[in-house]
């Protein structure tokens, strides 16, 4: 790792870390093909992140339900949040990747830069503690947790709610197509609810695919009914 990412990271971080192979291998990819890439960090800062994030609405909504306090959180540590972090931090250009991960655009993949920023954080733990990771956490989380009076609604409890509003079956998502390296594939999920229609979507995790389906299937039924 240059001696430019590392003074770079730790002053994103504000932490000189004691541990500096902590900050490479938060930012090497897998495609790379290394002893260590960021998994395993990323794993651990996912977890660090939300525990952040969970005190922090705690401490803005004490009047709200964990029903709504869970679908802030949600918004606030989902990939496309992370990746604007990432992209708000400056990583795109610090990443490690293979050439071949590269020239397919990794460098700018919002699935690679909301994991490379997760796994920064669980190094920042893993090196400075909790204390260290909730300052940065604080610093760059507050204005998302606030920019938002009311909670957000993922696409996927709002076509729920439209089927059951309207007495049809609940929603189904299946799998209907993988593509994509192994290490980095891209999921087809379809969404059907019977009497309904279908809806398709697709996305680096299931997860996203899935939300992408519900929201074309809710586009669709929305659009019919004016």
């Amino acid at each position: 790792m240059q001696a430019a990412t590392a003074e770079f990271v730790s002053g994103l971080l504000q932490h000189d870390f004691s541990n500096p192979e902590l900050v490479e291998e938060a930012l090497t990819h897998s495609s790379r093909g290394e002893r260590r890439s960021y998994e395993r960090l990323e794993f651990l800062g996912d977890r660090v992140l939300a525990l952040v994030v969970c005190e922090m609405l705690l401490e803005s909504f004490p009047r709200e339900p964990e029903g709504m306090l869970a679908r802030r959180l949600a918004a606030l540590v989902k990939q496309e949040t992370l990746s604007q972090v990432a992209a708000k931090w400056g990583l795109a250009q610090h990443i490690i990747l293979s050439g071949g991960e590269e020239e397919s655009g990794g460098r700018n993949n919002p699935a690679i830069l909301s994991d490379v920023c997760e796994a920064l954080l669980g190094a920042l733990y893993l090196d400075g503690g909790l204390p260290a990771a909730r300052r940065v956490i604080e610093r760059d989380w507050r204005d998302l947790v606030r920019a938002d009076i009311s909670p957000p609604q993922d696409s996927k409890t709002r076509l729920q709610e439209w089927a059951q509003g309207r007495g049809y079956p609940l929603p189904v998502y299946r799998e209907v197509d993988r593509s994509g390296p192994a290490h980095d594939p891209v999921f087809t999920i379809e969404v059907d609810v019977e009497g309904l229609g279908r809806g398709q979507g697709q996305g680096r995790s299931k997860r996203v695919a899935e939300q992408s389906a519900a929201r074309e299937l809710l586009d669709q039924l929305q659009g019919h009914s004016e």
